[in-house]
């Protein structure tokens, strides 16, 4: 990873209803990176990204730019994280735009209807990442399913934070917008944010994540790049399966095959 380092956890321990979900996680983690959160169903990964927000009570450090995230006043977390969480819904019928537009309240905009230039060009900007300008002014409760998901990652984008906090933004999505999503998340960790993204599929991981958490039973046991934090003797220890692996166009290839 390179020096800009952004985020650092130490220690980090969650308790829920009085259940260990995560265990003395440690990790520091750089600006312009996107980075893969993987493991089986209940690791503890959703803990994990609502953690280092400070969504949820958590034992521990936490530092963000430098700053304990605990002395940080909300408004000011808002500012520094974008938080996608998994199977976001919204119930309210305002146009896609307006949803994409709550994105901004951090900064002050409170009225979607009255919009400053600067908040203007950042809900723009985010629309068109995800490719959702034609549903401006639609209805968002009218978008499928799909098209809501896009939405919601716009409006996470258009907070413009140094960090990007995506739980399975791909897991309803058409494998085209599958790799439109993982593309443009890609560009913004080109552009110098920090991306963390859960996902399930393997494949997304190894090609488009330059740093790979995984996550068992509530503790980090695996990172680093693709190939070596998802190792054969990973996939067989944490996911319990054997995995093609290949290259294709000087990208990773990680394909499970067949369990054990």
């Amino acid at each position: 990873m390179s020096e800009a380092v952004l985020l650092k956890a130490r220690g980090l321990g969650v308790t829920l209803s009085g259940r260990v979900v995560l265990k003395d996680v440690s990790l520091v983690l750089s600006a312009g990176h996107l980075v893969a959160l993987v493991g089986p169903n209940g690791a503890g990964k959703t803990t994990l990204l609502r953690s280092l927000a400070g969504l949820i009570p958590s034992e521990g450090e936490i530092e963000i730019g430098g700053q304990s995230l605990s002395a940080l006043p909300l408004r000011e977390r808002a500012k520094r994280f974008g938080y996608l969480p998994q199977g976001h819904v919204v119930h309210w019928p305002l146009p896609a735009r307006d949803i994409v537009a709550l994105g901004r309240y951090p900064h002050g905009a409170t009225d979607p209807a009255r919009l400053s230039p600067k908040d203007t060009d950042a809900v723009q900007r985010a629309m068109q990442a995800v490719d959702v300008i034609q549903f401006s002014e639609r209805r968002v409760t009218e978008l499928s399913g799909g098209e809501r998901s896009r939405v919601a990652l716009a409006r996470v984008l258009a907070v413009e934070a140094p960090v990007i906090l995506a739980d399975e933004p791909t897991a309803s999505l058409d494998p085209r917008h599958q790799i439109e999503v993982m593309k443009n998340l890609r560009a913004t960790a080109d552009n110098g944010v920090l991306v963390i993204v859960v996902t399930h599929d393997l494949g997304l991981a190894a090609r488009f994540a330059d740093h790979v958490l995984v996550l068992r039973e509530g503790r980090l046991v695996s990172q680093g790049a693709p190939m070596v934090a998802l190792s054969e003797q990973v996939m067989a220890d944490v996911f319990r399966i054997r995995a093609y692996r290949a290259e294709y166009q000087r990208e990773a290839v990680i394909v499970p095959w067949a369990d054990l």
